[in-house]
């Protein structure tokens, strides 16, 4: 059936499609865009993998003894440095024309390092922020989680999880022809229309709202402590103050627009809506992803902001 930018598709014709909306055209869009990409995914994979790089080796020659938020920062930026090593091939994939080139296996590998490692780093994030509330709130009641043995413990637990949680995206995605192209799909493409909404939406409300609301709600919490309690020093305050705008804008600027987008588009999949709605939302969601690893640079930032002595370790190198 041919229908126009302007006309409606039926239910049933969505429920069909292989994820590209075969009714509209988003060529337009995915030539305005790939420019847009690879710039963006460039920029952040030259910083922020040599960034990473020497943030993981001052973690682990310039700053032992090791302390719990120390474990949990190391296990932070290995997640990052993974997680920006799968870039070039987005790269690649964009300047290429939405062309894949790596095969099947590769498609699903790739895909499930970016969002192992980026669901890693989110929950790295929220156990950090707890670690701080512990400490902050109750310093007395729950001075045992400074002890290394607990970031230790948390940090094996954060992998086990975030293994469980992307494993499903190996049967979800795979790679399919399309107009002389070999496309490899994001999840909110996926042929398994049901499945991917079902797990979209249990992998957005586990794996990012739940570290979401635990995030914020430490922060409020340490915030308002330390403007009641016994802390008095200024810079102390002014630390804690940054860290949790810094924190919060990795969340709420980075992270949340891109799950907000891939759920909605998700969801237009089953509904009869325009093809203007359907390629405005498409246009967000491809502005979005690139936003998210932004997050990278978030956290080299919150490195430093951490204490002086990083970035002692940092000008003694």
């Amino acid at each position: 059936m041919n229908t126009t930018n302007n006309e409606l598709a039926s239910p049933t014709t969505w429920q069909n499609t292989e994820g590209d909306f075969p009714n509209c055209s988003d060529v337009e869009i995915s030539l305005k865009t790939l420019s847009y990409l690879s710039i963006i995914y460039g920029l952040i994979f030259l910083v922020c993998f040599s960034g990473n790089v020497v943030t993981i080796f001052v973690y682990f020659v310039k700053m032992r003894p090791w302390k719990s938020s120390t474990i949990i920062m190391l296990n932070l930026a290995i997640t990052d440095l993974l997680y920006v090593a799968t870039l070039p091939f987005f790269i690649h994939y964009s300047a290429n024309g939405n062309n894949w080139i790596f095969g099947d296996f590769m498609c699903k590998f790739i895909y499930f390092c970016f969002y192992f490692n980026m669901y890693g780093g989110i929950i790295f994030l929220s156990c950090f922020s707890m670690f701080r509330f512990f400490v902050v709130v109750y310093p007395i009641k729950c001075f045992f989680v400074q002890k290394r043995r607990w970031a230790m413990v948390t940090s094996v637990v954060v992998w086990s999880i975030s293994l469980v949680a992307i494993s499903p995206l190996g049967l979800l995605i795979a790679t399919r022809h399309k107009q002389n192209r070999t496309i490899c799909p994001d999840l909110a493409s996926a042929e398994d229309l049901d499945t991917s909404r079902w797990y979209n939406w249990l992998l957005t409300s586990l794996a990012f709202f739940l570290p979401l609301l635990t995030v914020t709600l430490c922060y409020i919490f340490i915030i308002c402590t330390l403007a009641t309690g016994p802390h008095t020093q200024a810079c102390y305050k002014q630390k804690v103050r940054r860290l949790a705008v810094l924190l919060l804008v990795v969340f709420y600027v980075c992270f949340l627009p891109f799950h907000l987008f891939r759920g909605i588009r998700l969801e237009l999949r089953v509904q009869p809506v325009s093809c203007r709605l359907k390629n405005t939302i498409l246009l967000l969601l491809i502005i979005a992803k690139p936003l998210a690893a932004l997050n990278t640079f978030g956290n080299l930032l919150l490195y430093v902001v951490m204490g002086d002595n990083f970035q002692q370790a940092i000008l003694s190198l």
